[in-house]
């Protein structure tokens, strides 16, 4: 049986002399628990690992990608030695978890069952609330995912469908758009700063508002 070991556990293996696993026990208090970066059908391998490179640098828990090609491996640790992937994440693929789904609805599935919350982004206004980044409250869901949709199609009907909300960033130029990896830096930056503030502000009062999806 093939056995799956957490970024934490492949820190401590790969360290002999401790170098990443003191890095590791740093940063562990600012990592947004409970936060998945959802990447539905990416379709160019550079801009996957460039959405895990951002994910393992903002301290987003897990991403999942939706891949219905079934061009990635189906086990988290085969990921890790796939060069492509390492090479454009930087080695991030190495130290964050990544999960692969068949299927949106697989996905979706999954996600519900475990009791998150989704919003989805999109340039355009595709849900039944539409919300600009900065103006959302992402520390009112306990478990949230974050979804980002395929570079030509964007975010599917199915996704937004089961969608608290969409998110759109704040456009001020001629090109409406951003691409995969610079947008998912600026959505995530977003969400995590806020989750990482609420983290710091219930750890000093040891007091915590009720949350969605508890």
């Amino acid at each position: 049986m093939h056995q799956t070991f957490s970024p934490d556990e492949v820190a401590e293996s790969l360290t002999p002399g401790g170098g990443v696993r003191r890095r590791a026990d740093e940063i562990k208090e600012y990592r947004c628990k409970n936060l998945v970066a959802v990447l539905e059908c990416p379709s160019d391998i550079r801009n996957l690992g460039t959405v895990i490179r951002n994910v393992n640098a903002l301290g987003v828990e897990k991403a999942y990608v939706v891949d219905p090609r079934k061009a990635l491996p189906e086990d988290w640790d085969d990921m890790r030695e796939r060069k492509s992937l390492s090479k454009t994440s930087v080695s991030a693929v190495k130290w964050s978890f990544v999960k692969r789904f068949d299927s949106t609805q697989a996905c979706i599935d999954h996600l519900e069952r475990n009791r998150f919350v989704s919003v989805v982004t999109s340039p355009h206004k595709k849900g039944a609330k539409n919300v600009v980044l900065h103006e959302a409250d992402y520390t009112v869901f306990t478990k949230l995912a974050v979804w980002f949709g395929n570079e030509k199609s964007g975010i599917s009907d199915l996704a937004v469908a089961h969608a608290e909300m969409c998110l759109s960033i704040p456009m001020f130029g001629i090109v409406e758009s951003l691409n995969l990896g610079t947008s998912s830096g600026i959505v995530l930056y977003e969400v995590t700063k806020q989750r990482r503030d609420y983290q710091r502000r219930y750890k000093r009062s040891g007091k915590r508002r009720p949350r969605s999806g508890a």
